[in-house]
């Protein structure tokens, strides 16, 4: 099969690094695997392997003619036959495949806010999806969706996964002290509920003073991220909550790490959690979204009521107070992850699928 991941950008977030990771990993189990961004690049362009065809469009407008001709004869010269199109990107496959019809494309549904689906603008989704092939959604409730409101029969779950990062990131030693930190990798979105994260913050200082908070995720220089700078200075937290931007690499953070969070109203698969759980640490995270499937039982880690502070802060506690459990979830929740989302499981069933819907591609 011949490949390529569509997306809009190489900025650090969900869908992108999901590209990405389709794209390395397609490269080797399919004759060929590309990878284009259409509007802009970004720090995940380091993480892409060399033997990844990487194209960028840098398109400029909704329908930009020069863009559509570079990607056309880009899908030419390559021989492409399906272009996996992750989120928006879906508009642009359909542009290039009606003047080729030939190519086919799956869309990669990655929508985060899962938990309210009702308010979803749907009118561009349903006209697009007469042109898919098949569908890829994160989660159950993506898959339900698609299904009850998209005209197209071929849809699919599979979960996100990780893949070992062979990306040597410049080394940033994060403030605090060895032993007592509380990472959280999250880009500052509202739905990320930062705020829950601070306020949390707030109490532990007073209980455990040592102890510090490192937000590691895009600060899109807006009025929420300086909403966030302003309560963190506001509650005289600047020496305690820390905030790093974005990273393209965020395991050597990880590993200067001691409890990690997640304090989300909404989200999808989470890689965050994934990526939590091969570091090997303990975790304290939302009920939203398919956590609760990385994140099964108290074995593997807590999982509380979406914004709930005595939850969060009592759980965090828990954690700070007892090294051993630490130890022993982080361990837990590193074998659940392995067995579950590792990348050769999920391609094994994606390939199958994508041969059942192409037969005639060997």
């Amino acid at each position: 099969m011949r490949i390529v991941q569509l997306i809009d950008s190489l900025e650090v977030g969900g869908a992108e690094r999901m590209a990405v990771n389709y794209a390395n990993s397609l490269a080797e189990k399919m004759q060929f695997s590309g990878l284009i961004a259409t509007r802009k690049e970004g720090l995940l362009l380091d993480q892409v392997n060399q033997n990844v065809s990487y194209l960028f469009l840098s398109r400029k407008a909704v329908i930009d003619l020069k863009a559509i001709f570079r990607l056309k004869n880009y899908l030419k010269k390559n021989q492409v036959q399906i272009i996996q199109a992750h989120s928006s990107s879906f508009f642009l496959a359909i542009l290039v495949k009606i003047s080729m019809p030939n190519i086919k494309i799956i869309w990669h549904d990655h929508y985060g806010i899962s938990q309210d689906l009702k308010s979803r603008k749907k009118v561009s989704l349903k006209f697009a999806s007469y042109f898919f092939l098949g569908i890829i959604a994160v989660n159950e409730d993506l898959k339900k969706w698609a299904k009850n409101h998209l005209h197209c029969s071929n849809v699919v779950c599979f979960p996100n996964f990780i893949t070992e990062s062979t990306i040597v990131s410049k080394s940033i030693k994060l403030k605090g002290q060895d032993g007592k930190r509380i990472i959280c990798v999250a880009n500052l979105r509202p739905q990320k509920n930062h705020e829950l994260l601070i306020d949390g913050a707030l109490i532990l200082h007073e209980r455990f003073p040592e102890w510090t908070f490192h937000l590691v995720g895009k600060d899109f220089i807006d009025s929420h991220s300086a909403k966030l700078i302003e309560k963190v200075k506001a509650l005289n937290l600047t020496e305690i909550v820390f905030f790093y931007g974005a990273v393209n690499n965020s395991k050597d953070f990880l590993k200067q790490s001691d409890i990690a969070v997640l304090t989300s109203l909404s989200e999808g698969l989470p890689l965050a959690v994934l990526e939590y759980g091969l570091a090997g640490l303990p975790v304290v995270a939302t009920d939203v979204g398919e956590i609760a499937k990385i994140i099964p039982s108290k074995e593997e880690g807590f999982v509380i009521e979406s914004n709930n502070l005595n939850q969060f802060v009592n759980s965090v506690q828990v954690l700070i107070e007892e090294e051993n459990t630490r130890k022993i979830m982080g361990k837990k929740l590193h074998f659940f992850v392995e067995q579950n989302f590792s990348k050769n499981s999920i391609l094994n069933e994606y390939k199958t699928w994508l041969k059942s819907l192409i037969t005639f591609i060997d």
